[in-house]
């Protein structure tokens, strides 16, 4: 299923998944663990189209990330 959002960043991942908090991190959403956890517990990330509050939530190819503007779409980086 190919899913295409308009003004949507792209990260590539190695893994099966990538932890909420650490997306956010690498993403560069947010600079600390602690200010990545303070954004997902003020509920202000959206997993698709519901709001997410957990910050170990794994997050897997084919997911749209939203932290206010910012979009971001998961895909798996291929070897």
């Amino acid at each position: 299923m190919k899913v295409k959002v308009q003004g949507a960043r792209t990260v590539n991942i190695t893994g099966e998944y990538i932890k909420l908090d650490s997306l956010l991190k690498f993403a560069s959403i947010a600079s600390t663990g602690g200010e990545a956890k303070f954004i997902i517990q003020n509920g202000d990330v959206l997993v698709g189209k519901e709001v997410c509050t957990s910050r170990g939530k794994k997050i897997r190819p084919g997911s749209v990330v939203r932290v206010g503007n910012d979009v971001i779409l998961i895909k798996s980086k291929t070897i």
